[in-house]
């Protein structure tokens, strides 16, 4: 890798670190290239992406941001699954890591908080961005929902009334005509 690759290598781990929800550290020694694949597409589905980098040049990326806590886990074979949603790469991380033993996670990154394994494992049990942003709008919603009911019911019992007076004077007309 020639010193511009190098750079703009560098630069492009800076833009992931900064702009990612979540990075994901792993350790993939022994995982075949098939086996990365699947993990490649799966995050892919997610809304995440994974990257295999070099140590040296994801420290020097670190180095002067809030995430330089997260230095000393980039050793060995070492591969990123990142994401915008904090949930959406740790949940394909963690299961991936339950299937495959050979894939170990070593930690993560939310911003300049540094996520021990554990930390990694907890933030993957909670329910997705998209699925929290859901139950707050169902939330919201139902309250509108049942205060339109109360509303409508008065209306409705009004409107019962008079068809039922409607439907007598009707059936009284109808007796009195035969």
């Amino acid at each position: 890798m020639e010193r511009a690759e190098k750079a703009d290598m560098v630069e492009t781990l800076k833009g992931i670190f900064a702009a990612s929800g979540v990075v994901v550290v792993g350790h993939y020694a022994g995982l075949t290239v098939a086996e990365l694949t699947q993990l490649r597409v799966r995050l892919r589905d997610a809304g995440g992406q994974l990257k295999v980098v070099k140590n040296r040049l994801a420290k020097i990326a670190l180095d002067g941001t809030p995430g330089a806590v997260g230095a000393h886990m980039f050793t060995g074979p070492t591969a990123i699954a990142y994401s915008h949603d904090p949930i959406a790469a740790t949940k394909v991380a963690v299961a991936f890591a339950k299937e495959k033993e050979k894939f170990a996670l070593v930690g993560g990154l939310m911003g300049a908080v540094l996520l021990d394994p554990n930390a990694v494992k907890a933030l993957a049990t909670l329910p997705s961005l998209d699925a929290l942003r859901g139950k707050l709008i169902g939330l919201l919603q139902a309250p509108a929902t049942k205060i339109a009911g109360v509303l409508q019911a008065p209306a409705g019992q009004l409107a019962r009334v008079i068809n039922a007076y409607a439907t007598k004077d009707q059936g009284e007309a109808s007796a009195e005509a035969a």
